[in-house]
């Protein structure tokens, strides 16, 4: 069977998801545009033997509207026979862009696909692809009392699995301190690349890592979904999730080239990961950052391998209990989850970040000499993707 290998991967540094935000004045396509073209320049491919580029956005509308992918391949002066399309699976969509990309490759579809994924949520709100929409009657009644927004359902995970404020906390504040340590000792030198803003100036530094976050600082944060009509439905909660212990609001891009074994060595490029198994599982919508635990438990199974044999774990740090109840669900090694922080500290740039997992989870790899990584992601609507990658050589 052809094997389907990465043969780099890169994101860019993230800003901040709001008005004044490093990379809030440059338009997305640019963003992706300029991501595409630093991962080619890095491996001296021509971008004429590209067969597909798929991109990972979730809001498709305003500035990335009309297939942001396309458009962002024409931007970067690719030649105009290389193809491009945009999916939206929610959070994972860049994660689905990959698996997609891989599946490809190992079908013969494909011999060299770019996996990538951007997200402008300064200029693109979050929800704006959404607008106007309404159940129709037949999901309204599937769920008659109505399904709940993604911090909501942050809140009864929290309460369900039992972690506590300060906990919910403690762990944010171990994420910002890992970025913070990662980015102080270069470990992320080697995956980011700069954008050029429309001043000039180059962006290459992860605007959304706060080095002096304590759990004390956190504590005094006042809850964001607090609602005293869900408080009757849900009495379980405690309303403990701030925007301290969520993923901040976040601009940025990611990419990934991916391959045929054997286009890969007769290109004289030396893989560095392999793509080894493929999950994606549906969830209860109503605790729809859930999905992460089945997920997990269909890829391990699919790959005939335990959790054991993972040397690291990216688990996207929507919300703090998703990364906790998962690793409690799972029995997971603490020391491997996310070891150089996750998107509280490094930022969820929605459709971009299932692509940046999966540069930085080949970055840990690579630094710790590990073999096997697993990354998983939930998403809107309750689904969930996961994949594992083997490191090569």
């Amino acid at each position: 069977m052809t094997r389907a290998v990465i043969v780099d991967a890169v994101r860019t540094a993230s800003g901040r998801g709001k008005p004044g935000g490093a990379l809030s004045s440059i338009h997305p396509v640019n963003v992706l545009a300029q991501t595409l073209n630093a991962l080619l320049a890095r491996t001296g491919v021509d971008p004429a033997l590209v067969d597909d580029v798929i991109a990972g956005c979730v809001s498709q509308a305003g500035d990335q509207a009309l297939n942001i992918a396309r458009n962002a391949v024409l931007t970067a002066g690719f030649p105009e026979s290389v193809p491009a399309t945009s999916v939206d699976r929610q959070c994972g969509s860049s994660q689905q862009a990959a698996h997609f990309a891989a599946q490809g490759v190992i079908a013969g579809a494909y011999d060299i696909v770019i996996a990538c994924g951007v997200e402008s949520m300064s200029r693109v709100p979050m929800g704006a692809s959404s607008l106007g929409g309404e159940p129709t009657a037949p999901l309204a009644a599937r769920y008659p009392d109505g399904l709940i927004n993604q911090g909501v359902s942050a809140e009864v995970i929290a309460a369900r699995w039992g972690f506590s404020r300060a906990q919910l906390d403690e762990y944010s504040a171990r994420s910002h301190e890992l970025a913070s340590t990662g980015a102080a000792s270069g470990h992320f030198a080697g995956e980011m690349v700069p954008i050029t803003l429309p001043d000039g100036s180059i962006h290459l530094v992860d605007e959304t890592v706060r080095a002096t976050t304590t759990a004390e600082g956190l504590a005094g944060l006042r809850p964001s979904f607090a609602d005293e009509g869900l408080a009757a439905r849900f009495p379980e909660i405690n309303w403990s999730i701030t925007p301290g212990n969520s993923s901040p609001l976040t601009d940025g891009a990611a990419a990934v080239l991916i391959m045929s074994e054997e286009r890969a060595l007769a290109l004289g490029l030396r893989p560095r990961a392999a793509f080894h198994s493929f999950a994606v599982t549906g969830s209860d919508p109503l605790l729809m950052l859930t999905g992460v635990i089945p997920a997990t438990r269909k890829v391990l199974d699919r790959a005939g391998l335990s959790l054991s044999d993972m040397d690291t774990y990216e688990v996207n740090e929507a919300f703090a209990p998703v990364p906790l109840a998962w690793a409690k669900e799972l029995g997971a090694d603490l020391t491997r989850l996310n070891p150089s922080g996750g998107a509280i500290a490094l930022g969820h740039a929605l459709g971009a970040s299932g692509a940046r997992l999966l540069t930085t989870m080949l970055t840990n790899l690579e630094s710790s000499g590990g073999r096997y990584g697993l990354q998983t992601m939930c998403e809107g609507g309750g689904m969930a993707n996961a994949t594992i990658i083997e490191r090569w050589g």
